[in-house]
């Protein structure tokens, strides 16, 4: 290990590392930012030598397990700390351990309160240091959907969603290389939503392996079966199953003596060790007695005798149930029953909000009292357990006994009234949370209190009384989900209202929600999501009797198809699109402003997309398509809507590209930042500002404003939104802080862009390839050609090879040939004039190209060199950085050395301190070494003399 020492803020981060959590809730658990996480990281991966972020996740868990236990040490890692000692089972432990280590997927198989989730939790503990990157606990019990069991687990092992991929296929890809264990708790109820995900998930990810517990098979093809037994009750007072009994009357004060130990071992025979009964007979302890507890649950199970249905263990713990119940006195069994709706830890405000009436009428400030008073009772008798949190204590029901009190709320025909009044209590949680303050309180906040919500959401559909609170209770969820980023859960919450709005015969409300899931699928980057749900909306405005609203939602799916084809599977045929937009046009002419934009835009968007075509008979031009994109703004601005005139803009930039506008496309992007400062945080609003960002980013990067885009970059790596997507977030970032020549950032920003890439299964897009291009340039400024081509390689998958060979591909390229003295391949690189590799440089890399183009013909001493420089100097006029590296090349033609010389202030003016540095060596002489010491300062080597062509002496 280096000698360095690590600072107590990058211990801090290490830590977490361990968890396994992004840069980005690293930085929201720290209060730092990003960027300063992402330095944090960069220097523990220098100081702990280690190759990589999954290392230094090793390293933090090996030094997790290896640190001494203390009173809030957490177990085995993702493990949560048992509040009682663990008992017996030394055979069952180490069976169900050898198991584990010779197959893939196990499950604990059992009746309820035999004990299975703790046998599991002291296995996954003793076998924690067989697994590097840790083991991860999850409970399934609060779940109530089968769909939700890959979000389950995704938030136990910290992976977030990313743009353009559903949750289980990053799941898969984030634990494919792990090698760690999952322990999934309570699976039956779930079990075909555990089943697939199993089946998805261990067969691409070799080191992984599953414990489960489950009341029956999940009858999955390579499951291991490990059938857990009650206590033992052999060996008398010295059974596992009497030894439980003792320890758990102990602790409650009441330590059995001597004289009753006959009697216990009797007690625990008919309790035919089971471990819940065993615990609920021995909370009781100090109360009734020995006595007293055999007497009750005698006439229990002769009650209980001749049960058809259910065998001598399940009558065993009801019996015990039965009785706990029926010692209570009524308005604690209301209380129990009542609270059994919570499927989360709850508070006693929450019980009060559910539990008041019938055998508790308590009104005032006597309920919080009573209810307190009684949640106290029902733990003491182990039918709840108290669970401590930051916001004070809270309450839970094993799931056997919420299932009990469930069975209890029918019989007590409470079922409907009760689970009424948690709808109501989760409706108004929702609310407070929607008026809440972002930050880590406020997500704490809601995630004690989503999986209630989904619960309530699973219940109250299917009842027509309460479809109305259903429907608002989905609207709040999908808003705070999307608060929450849980995107693919937002959206689907959405379309959940959208299909209770129609139901209920609200087709404009169902409209309204859709577009809203729209808005969520962009930020997903979904685009045959976008198009889906317009058209829905479309269909349901139509219902609703909105034609302005239909054809703005037909509009709005034709610009999603061009504007965002990249995020298309399959992007639709071109006549399908033509089709749609036909259906807008026959309902426009309302009058309506908005619906007039949406289908100007589409216009536009189609025109800018199909440059060059055919569109309505007519061959467009540059100027005509601009012409379309100035009209949509018009219309846009009309209707004082931000995220329509952003949208509108967008169009217009990407017309003035095509025209060769460069200035007025990095104007009409930069504008959209400024329009959208007005914008509210809707799903739709947050889609737009992480596109504006990114293209006023590299809009400005291709006018030569590195420090805009810079500034526009770093805001899009800081979004919350692509905490997962480190390669979105950080690709334009990566292309300015190569072109500025800052060699270190880009490598050290370089290992999180292709780690988060090869988690997002190696996605295309010409932004990432463009990103991993710029960090194969570093490399080969640096003249390590070794890491260049592996990254020259990761450029071919995540981009097409025309895009960057004759676009990106070849400015790049020609930067390293010139910077090794090559002018001859640089000129190879850009030989072909703009014009004709104008579909692939026209965007960002056009005065680049161009500038490049006539500094390699200088140097490589071509005829045509004059008449380059000026065609370059009347593309990039007003470019203060690719101006300069023309006059640089007129310099060097003209052999004036001064003149070469005051190129380096405009360079070092316009955030490029490495084409200054170079400006020194070319000119040579004394400044040479200057320049070689300011390349060095940036992690540069020097510039290898060309052969051909020396640079003027100095004057």
């Amino acid at each position: 290990m280096s000698s360095s020492v690590v600072s107590a803020r990058e211990a801090d981060v290490l830590a977490l590392l361990g968890e396994h959590l992004s840069n980005a809730e690293i930085a929201v658990r720290l209060f730092i930012s990003v960027r300063t996480v992402e330095s944090h990281v960069s220097s523990l991966l220098r100081k702990l030598e280690v190759p990589d972020r999954r290392a230094l996740s090793r390293r933090a868990a090996a030094a997790d397990r290896a640190a001494p236990a203390g009173p809030d040490a957490a177990s085995a890692g993702g493990l949560p700390a048992p509040l009682t000692t663990f008992v017996g089972r030394r055979r069952e432990r180490e069976e169900l351990a050898a198991a584990l280590r010779t197959h893939r997927q196990v499950t604990a198989v059992g009746p309820g309160g035999v004990g299975k989730t703790r046998l599991a939790l002291a296995v996954a503990a003793e076998v924690a240091d067989d697994f590097a990157d840790g083991v991860w606990f999850i409970d399934l019990a609060p779940l109530t959907d089968p769909g939700r069991v890959d979000a389950a687990v995704a938030a136990a092992v910290h992976v977030g969603e990313q743009p353009g991929r559903g949750l289980a296929e990053v799941l898969t890809a984030a634990l494919a290389g792990r090698d760690a264990l999952l322990v999934l708790d309570n699976c039956e109820h779930v079990r075909e939503g555990v089943a697939p995900f199993l089946e998805r998930l261990l067969p691409v990810c070799p080191r992984l392996r599953v414990l489960a517990t489950s009341r029956a098979r999940l009858l999955v093809p390579f499951e291991r079966v490990f059938s857990v037994p009650p206590l033992s009750r052999a060996g008398g007072d010295e059974s596992e199953a009497v030894t439980l009994f003792m320890e758990r009357a102990t602790a409650v004060g009441w330590p059995p003596g001597p004289a009753v130990s006959a009697g216990v071992v009797a007690l625990c025979e008919r309790l035919d060790g089971m471990a819940l009964a065993i615990e609920l007979a021995a909370a009781r302890w100090p109360t009734l007695g020995l006595d007293g507890l055999t007497a009750g649950l005698s006439d229990q199970l002769r009650m209980l005798a001749g049960g058809a249905r259910a065998d001598d263990r399940h009558r065993s713990l009801r019996a015990v149930l039965d009785w706990s119940h029926d010692l209570l006195d009524p308005p604690d069994q209301a209380l129990l029953r009542r609270v059994s709706v919570f499927v989360a830890p709850f508070t006693v405000g929450a019980a009060v909000s559910t539990a008041l009436g019938g055998a508790l009428e308590v009104t005032g400030a006597d309920s919080v009292a009573a209810v307190a008073d009684g949640l106290g009772r029902l733990a003491e008798h182990s039918l709840l357990t108290a669970v401590p949190s930051a916001t004070g204590t809270r309450y839970q029901a094993l799931e056997t006994i919420r299932q009990y009190g469930t069975e209890q709320l029918v019989r007590a025909g409470e079922l409907a009234a009760v689970r009424s009044r948690h709808l109501a209590w989760c409706l108004t949680g929702a609310e407070a949370l929607r008026d809440g303050a972002d930050g880590g309180e406020w997500r704490a906040r809601f995630d004690a209190v989503a999986q209630d919500m989904r619960a309530a959401l699973a219940w109250a559909p299917g009842r027509p009384e309460q479809r109305a609170d259903a429907c608002l209770l989905a609207g709040h969820l999908a808003e705070l989900a999307f608060a929450r980023h849980l995107l693919a859960e937002s959206q689907e919450r959405f379309e959940q209202v959208a299909e209770l709005a129609g139901e209920a015969s609200d087709d404009a409300g169902a409209a309204t929600a859709l577009r809203r899931a729209a808005g969520v699928a962009g930020c997903r980057r979904l685009g045959d999501d976008m198009f889906r749900l317009h058209r829905r909306a479309a269909d349901a405005a139509r219902r609703a009797g909105d034609t302005a609203g239909a054809c703005r939602d037909l509009a709005a799916a034709a610009t999603v198809a061009y504007r965002f084809s990249t995020s298309f599977p399959v992007v639709p045929v071109e006549a399908e699109i033509k089709d749609i937009l036909a259906q807008a046009h026959d309902m426009s002419g309302a009058g309506d402003t908005a619906a007039d934009a949406a289908l100007a835009l589409a216009e536009a968007a189609v025109t800018a997309d199909a440059f060059g075509a055919l569109q309505g008979g007519v061959e467009n031009t540059a100027q005509e398509t601009v012409a379309y994109a100035e009209r949509a703004v018009s219309l846009a601005r009309l209707t004082g809507d931000p995220v329509a005139e952003s949208a509108a803009l967008d169009a217009l930039s990407g017309a003035r590209c095509w025209a060769g506008e460069s200035f007025g496309a990095a104007a009409a992007a930069r504008r959209r930042i400024d329009v959208l400062a007005k914008a509210p945080r809707t799903p739709a609003g947050t889609h737009e500002v992480m596109d504006a960002l990114g293209m006023a980013a590299g809009t400005a990067l291709g006018v030569g404003e590195l420090p805009q885009a810079r500034r526009w970059g770093g805001q899009l790596a800081d979004h919350p939104l692509l905490s997962e997507a480190g390669h979105q977030a950080t690709s334009w970032l990566l292309v300015t802080e190569a072109f500025a020549g800052h060699a270190d950032d880009v490598l050290t920003r370089a290992v999180g862009f292709r780690e988060a890439w090869e988690r997002s299964g190696r996605q295309r897009s010409l932004s990432l390839g463009a990103a991993a291009a710029s960090v194969a340039m570093i490399h080969g400024l640096r003249g390590d050609e070794a890491a260049r081509t592996d990254w020259l390689a990761l450029v071919e998958q995540a981009d097409t090879a025309e895009q960057h060979r004759k676009g990106y591909g070849a400015v790049f390229d020609a930067m390293v040939r010139l910077h090794h003295g090559d002018p001859d391949a640089a000129l190879a690189s850009v030989a072909p004039p703009p014009d004709a590799v104008w579909k692939w440089v026209c965007w960002v890399w056009l005065h680049w190209y161009a500038a490049l183009r006539a500094e390699a013909s200088v140097l490589a001493g071509h005829p045509e060199a004059q008449a380059r420089i000026d065609a370059a100097r009347a593309v990039v006029e007003g470019n203060a950085l690719a101006a300069a590296q023309v006059e640089r090349a007129q310099a060097l033609l003209d052999e004036d050395v001064p003149r070469l010389l005051a190129t380096r202030s405009a360079f070092e003016a316009a955030g490029c301190p490495y084409q200054a540095a170079r400006t020194l060596l070319l000119a040579d002489g004394a400044d040479a070494d200057r320049g070689r010491r300011a390349l060095t300062s940036l992690g540069l080597g020097p510039i290898t003399a060309h052969q051909g062509q020396q640079a003027p002496p100095p004057n």
